[in-house]
């Protein structure tokens, strides 16, 4: 794993392995500590940023360069 530096001065941990496609380069899952014990959120490979949105569809969109994952669930009312 890598290390990153957040916002706050604190470190978190970017798996190499551990993520998922996004439309403009993956998004990799970061945690709080080496361990991988515990989830800090995504990183978007694409512009090297933790600054990402998830919501209650599993999609997941980085707030800087656009970089979009499609839902991991769907509701067929949508339709």
């Amino acid at each position: 794993m890598q290390t990153w530096s957040t916002d706050d001065d604190g470190t978190v941990y970017i798996s190499e392995t551990d993520g998922d496609k996004g439309s403009k380069g993956p998004f990799l899952v970061a945690y709080e500590s080496s361990a991988a014990d515990s989830r800090y959120g995504w990183f978007c490979t694409n512009c090297e940023t933790l600054d990402n949105a998830m919501d209650s569809m599993g999609r997941i969109k980085c707030n800087r360069c656009g970089n979009f994952r499609k839902p991991t669930e769907w509701d067929a009312a949508h339709e």
